[in-house]
């Protein structure tokens, strides 16, 4: 039987500020802790026996003594605090320099570009959440049939368009002509295409978003390939790494239906990395401050990993993992937060219980999948964990 690697990230599932979080404006942010706190206690029994409760103190979860999993968590090198930046950096790419934002919108000139690129006018050009946008500016897009452009503290150029008015092919298409603008000084982390449906008062976004980003560096995900290894991405793993060395890609509607095709995916036996990315914690509950429909996100994962650990294989080495913070609780913010991120690795073939410490950097998740593939020897950043994870044997 072949060894094979599961990553799970948890979107923006922080377990506590990072020493440097007051350059983000994120004091105080901790999306585990104070969620818990908030709803007067977790209930994850799964991920309390994994040893999640003994990286941090979480309310309701218990520091357990002999967790079925190694566990600490991680602090990342890269500047910024978004998707791309931490699922890049897992995977040995560390940006010295963060994506560009833009607080005020973007540059007029910009917007010019970008409306003669694509033959249209544009509308919004502020930043806003997703929601609120459309709810803003929904009925004045049907009456107009201009896309409308938004952004967010993110290094994100979202283009929002009701999917009877702008049909999905030709957002995607305009999604890509952004793309192909936005170079260098205005290199965004991720252009997205943000399709919504519905009538004025009840718009609803859909599942056919699409993100468009940069071409990455040199990674994990590349030296895998060149090795001749599968690498199946489950959510965004596929747009977030531009497609670059993901053999098959799965979309998904909702955490859900990302764990269900986690499952199926699992009986597969051609896989090397298996590389999932469940998104409703951060889209739906973290970016609207919703501490209680986080707490039932995290609920509903935690009975559906009691699954997943019945379904691996001896095998099979599980990490699961966090891309940056998106702490419910902070009502003076809807954005990301600057955030170590939990770190559990299980197997089967480990005891498990070793405390993992503070990770210098998330590049360790892709330095342990190459180690525990085969390639031990390379030029990308980070240090294997796995040493410390065999010493539990």
């Amino acid at each position: 039987m072949s060894k094979r690697v599961i990553i799970i990230v948890l979107d923006s599932v922080g377990i506590g500020e990072m020493p440097d979080s007051y350059l983000y404006g994120d004091q105080g942010s901790n999306t585990l802790a104070n969620t818990a706190r908030a709803v007067g206690g977790l209930k994850i029994p799964v991920l309390e026996s994994m040893g999640i409760g003994n990286i941090a103190e979480i309310q309701g979860v218990k520091s357990v003594d002999r967790p079925r999993a190694s566990y600490g968590k991680m602090q990342e090198r890269s500047k910024g605090k978004d998707t791309t930046t931490g699922h890049w950096e897992m995977m040995g790419i560390i940006l010295d320099k963060a994506f560009p934002i833009y607080p005020e919108g973007f540059p007029l000139e910009l917007i010019a570009a970008f409306e003669e690129r694509i033959g249209i006018k544009t509308i919004g050009n502020i930043v806003a959440s997703g929601t609120e946008i459309i709810e803003e500016l929904g009925a004045e897009h049907m009456r107009t049939g201009f896309p409308i452009v938004y952004t967010s503290a993110d290094s994100v150029f979202q283009i929002a368009a009701h999917e009877e008015v702008i049909p999905i092919e030709k957002l995607y298409t305009i999604s890509l002509q952004a793309r192909e603008l936005l170079q260098g000084e205005h290199s965004v982390g991720r252009v997205i295409a943000r399709p919504f449906v519905g009538l004025p008062g009840n718009f609803k976004r859909t599942a056919n978003r699409h993100d468009y980003s940069l071409i990455p560096p040199s990674n994990t995900l590349s030296l895998l390939n060149k090795m001749g290894k599968k690498v199946v991405g489950v959510g965004k793993i596929h747009d977030i790494f531009a497609g670059q060395d993901v053999a098959e890609s799965f979309r998904t509607n909702d955490n859900l239906d990302g764990i269900a095709k986690l499952r199926i995916l699992l009986n597969r036996d051609d896989i090397d990395l298996l590389f999932v990315n469940l998104l409703d914690f951060d889209q739906n509950y973290g970016h609207r401050n919703d501490p209680q429909g986080y707490a039932k996100a995290l609920l509903d994962f935690d009975k559906e990993l009691r699954a997943i650990l019945d379904e691996l294989k001896d095998d099979d080495l599980l990490i699961i993992t966090a891309d940056h913070g998106c702490d419910p609780t902070q009502k003076q913010s809807t954005d990301h937060s600057r955030e170590f991120v939990p770190l559990l690795v299980y197997s089967r073939r480990f005891a498990g219980g070793i405390d993992l410490g503070i990770r210098d950097t998330f590049a360790d998740i892709g330095q342990a999948t190459l180690d525990y593939l085969g390639l031990q020897d390379n030029n990308l950043p980070g240090q294997s964990f796995l040493p410390e994870v065999l010493g539990a044997k």
